[in-house]
């Protein structure tokens, strides 16, 4: 099954030394890169779901610093090859990652560890307190997705 269209992951390379470690989240040269607006770090505490919203230009490009989250998408653009399509992807200390979001692509997250999550995101545009280009939904009983945690 097809991803979403314009959503990646990119499996972070962990550089560890005598001092502890570094890892590269995103460089101008990247393929996926677009623009850079602005840098910001949000936070979750355990349990908490941060959802639903979208924004009509800016790409969000995520990086999960400490703790751990599930990060949901949701595509409902109409004519998008990906129209329909649910995506989930784990990321954060255990699992360094960057992971795109595509304008027009509904998102959030829950934070999965038993600390608070730490997210770098690098926006593609710079936040505008006047008219913030972003729309936003309940996070449960608006979208497919069930927030609920399921056990094995």
């Amino acid at each position: 099954m097809r991803p979403i269209e314009g959503f990646a992951v990119k499996e972070l390379n962990v550089i560890p030394d005598d001092r502890g470690r570094l890892f590269e989240v995103l460089r101008r040269d990247d393929p996926l890169f677009s623009r850079f607006g602005q840098a910001y770090v949000t936070t979750t505490f355990p349990g908490v779901v941060k959802a639903w919203h979208r924004h009509r230009l800016q790409t969000d490009y995520f990086c999960c610093l400490v703790g751990m989250i599930k990060l949901v998408l949701h595509d409902d653009r109409p004519g998008s090859p990906s129209e329909g399509r649910t995506e989930q992807v784990w990321l954060g200390e255990h699992k360094p990652r960057l992971v795109v979001v595509p304008p027009g692509v509904w998102h959030g997250w829950t934070c999965t560890s038993d600390r608070e999550a730490m997210i770098l995101n690098l926006a593609s545009e710079p936040y505008d307190h006047g008219a913030p280009d972003e729309e936003r939904l309940a996070p449960h009983g608006t979208l497919p997705y069930d927030w609920q945690r399921r056990d094995g």
